[in-house]
């Protein structure tokens, strides 16, 4: 064998080590609480089960339970679902032909019969699964490792840059942007970064005396690929000092009601972006796909488990409130077509919503590829 080929191997091993188990880690985490929750609100609504998947195409391993539900992993990890008495496919789009030939006995157990509310309910359980999964493990973690944070401290300034048209100087200690109190560096450029072009009143401790700056930050461009679209004030943070470090450490309830805020921010800050990009105030570079999450997998798992179970509760918010986005064949569009049922007493036509199973195809397709082609101009980038 050759040289090149061992490197070759070796490469492709390393890849797998760092990247591929991590992610798959993660998604199989997410989808299986996802999935679940959909899962047994379902089997508490009466509704028959006749597949739970994870992962797509062919079955690799499975086995039966005892009310008749296939459980499998199939051989394309990315998502999974779960198939209804009277579903034509894993999207829970009905079977029109097995509905009609359902008897008595059947039609109690099939989901296409149950009333409207209990099918949102099953629908909506997926989502919410996930924003309690996230819950879940950030509250984990804060009772465990407690919740560690770096006073938000100036370093350097960047000559030409928001921070120093404001006055900014080294050293100088962020403590809160237009009446909110900011706990570390991190918090104050999760704030920044949403506030491209808007002016914001920041407090400053500088050397113990309180200084009010009023900075606006300037919107990323194109050629910086990690901060496009995102607002910038034109700051580094110094290297923190001891007395600068602090470990908040929580009780079980005080660490559960921090996960609630943290998920919560999660949410605030996503759908503030999606509003930005709607109105033209900022870019869709930072919008990233499987292959931006499998790489953020990796880099995550190489900090420790804590930092990779972090990224996971992450993902899982994300994932849970794009499922509810009113786009059909994502949960949302069902919910979305639930509500137009129970507003007209009578579901849509069975064409209108294939029809709009369609269109719902056409989306999540294009923003797949959409997404895959920014993750790759990034890659390409760094």
């Amino acid at each position: 064998m050759s040289w090149n080929l061992v490197q070759h191997f070796s490469l492709f091993g390393n890849v797998v080590v760092s990247v591929v188990i991590p992610f798959l880690f993660v998604l199989t985490i997410i989808v299986f609480v996802h999935e679940f929750g959909h899962f047994i609100v379902a089997r508490w609504c009466g509704i028959k089960v006749l597949v739970f998947s994870i992962g797509f195409g062919p079955e690799l391993v499975g086995f039966n339970d005892r009310h008749g539900t296939r459980w499998k992993i199939s051989a394309v990890p990315l998502g999974g679902y779960v198939k209804f008495f009277g579903d034509e496919n894993a999207a829970s789009v009905p079977d029109p032909d097995a509905i009609a030939a359902m008897n008595q006995d059947e039609r109690k157990v099939s989901f296409f019969h149950k009333s409207v509310g209990a099918r949102a309910a099953v629908v909506a359980a997926g989502p919410i699964a996930n924003f309690l999964l996230a819950i879940a493990i950030f509250a984990t973690i804060f009772t465990i490792y407690g919740r560690q944070e770096t006073a938000a401290r100036i370093g350097e300034v960047s000559p030409g840059s928001a921070a120093a048209a404001a006055g900014f100087q080294p050293d100088d200690v962020v403590l809160s942007i237009d009446g909110k109190s900011i706990s570390s560096f991190r918090e104050m450029k999760v704030i920044v970064a949403f506030k491209a072009n808007q002016p914001l009143d920041i407090v400053v401790d500088r050397g113990g005396t309180l200084v009010t700056l009023r900075a606006t930050p300037r919107l990323g461009t194109e050629k910086d690929k990690e901060n496009a679209g995102l607002g910038l004030l034109g700051v580094r943070q110094k290297q923190p000092n001891p007395e600068d470090i602090r470990t908040i450490h929580y009780t079980a309830l005080g660490a559960i009601q921090e996960a609630g805020k943290e998920t919560w921010a999660v949410i605030d800050q996503s759908l503030t972006y999606l509003g930005r990009i709607f109105v033209g105030q900022a870019s869709t570079a930072q919008l990233g796909g499987v292959v931006r999450i499998a790489q953020m997998s990796g880099e995550a798992a190489s900090l420790g488990f804590p930092t990779l179970m972090n990224w996971a509760g992450l993902i899982s918010v994300s994932i849970g409130m794009l499922n509810l986005f009113p786009i059909p064949l994502l949960d949302g569009g069902h919910l979305l077509f639930y509500a137009v049922e129970a507003v007209r007493g009578r579901p849509l036509s069975e064409r209108v919503q294939e029809f709009g199973f369609r269109i719902g195809f056409a989306i999540i397709v294009l923003l797949m590829i959409f997404t895959v082609w920014n993750d790759v101009s990034h890659l390409l980038a760094s």
